[in-house]
């Protein structure tokens, strides 16, 4: 192959950077935002706060797309294709959110950790994307990780690991179903769709159980904190699966471990539990397999 050939083949190859450079900040903020959440648990119910910090996330997104665009980029032109994922990523909130209530946040990570996993796997039989051997090994890698960090036998495993681990299916889907959405489907419109569907979700969750409990102006403010957040990561997680393949994107999640122990230490007061660290690294290793 000559130079010039190689040259122009090099520059038809989308780049990874950009979408691993926006996955990366999406997660973080996220990570952010799920601490907030964490420290609402403490005194609401799941319902109440995931209605309260969508509730503040769609402000966060309509009052914007209203100033910049109009009305007009809230209406989604896939409607069907953006209410499935609106609901998929719904329960994805409420099942990490009762995670998030029930284990460290370092603990639910890491069976959030399997997404890339579930991604990869779905990828291939569903998209069509090729998994290489090493591809293979990472799938296999990623559930013996998730062994070594809960220790069955030697820990009790609640229903705050199913939720994660739900979770992380959950949100493979919604990664994947992203790709079949239109480029000309506006980012505002996928957001407000999802937090439409999570609020009225949220809202009837709240109502059967018992109604709202009283809000504190401090509890308020973290959970308009989260709010933004939340829609600021959504904005940036979308425009990544846009730009790059989904096992491009999924892996970044990765990178919510270091901020999990950092806010579990300083915020909750978390020691570092050897054992979740060492099948976390065991994780992160295998989405570097299927990466490759």
């Amino acid at each position: 192959m000559s130079a010039e050939a190689a040259a122009g083949r090099a520059a038809r190859q989308p780049s990874n950077l950009r979408p691993a450079g926006l996955a990366l900040a999406g997660f973080g903020v996220f990570a952010g935002t799920d601490a907030v959440v964490k420290l609402l648990a403490q005194g609401l119910a799941i319902p109440q706060i995931t209605f309260m910090v969508t509730g503040f996330a769609c402000l966060a997104t309509v009052v914007p797309a209203l100033l910049l665009g109009g009305a007009g980029d809230l209406r989604p032109r896939q409607p069907m294709l953006a209410l499935v994922r609106a609901a998929l990523l719904a329960a994805d909130t409420l099942l990490i959110y009762y995670a998030f209530a029930r284990l460290s946040l370092a603990e639910a990570y890491v069976l959030a950790f399997l997404g890339p996993v579930f991604v990869a796997l779905m990828a291939a039989f569903f998209l069509g994307e090729r998994l290489s051997r090493n591809g293979w090994a990472g799938v296999v890698l990623g559930f013996v990780g998730v062994v070594v960090a809960l220790r069955p036998g030697v820990q009790a495993v609640n229903l705050g690991h199913a939720a994660a681990a739900a979770s992380a299916l959950v949100f493979g889907l919604s990664i994947l179903l992203l790709r079949r959405i239109r480029k000309g489907e506006s980012e505002a419109a996928l957001v407000v769709v999802l937090l439409a569907v999570a609020m009225l979700v949220s809202l009837a969750l709240t109502l059967a159980g018992g109604g709202f409990a009283a809000v504190g102006v401090g509890q308020l403010g973290l959970a308009a904190l989260a709010g933004g957040g939340s829609a600021l990561g959504h904005v940036l997680l979308i425009r990544a699966g846009r730009s790059g393949a989904a096992s491009i994107v999924a892996p970044c999640q990765y990178s919510q471990l270091i901020w999990a122990v950092l806010y579990g230490l300083v915020l909750f007061g978390t020691p570092v539990d050897l054992p979740v660290m060492a099948g976390a690294a065991i994780i992160v290793l295998s989405g570097w397999l299927i990466l490759r």
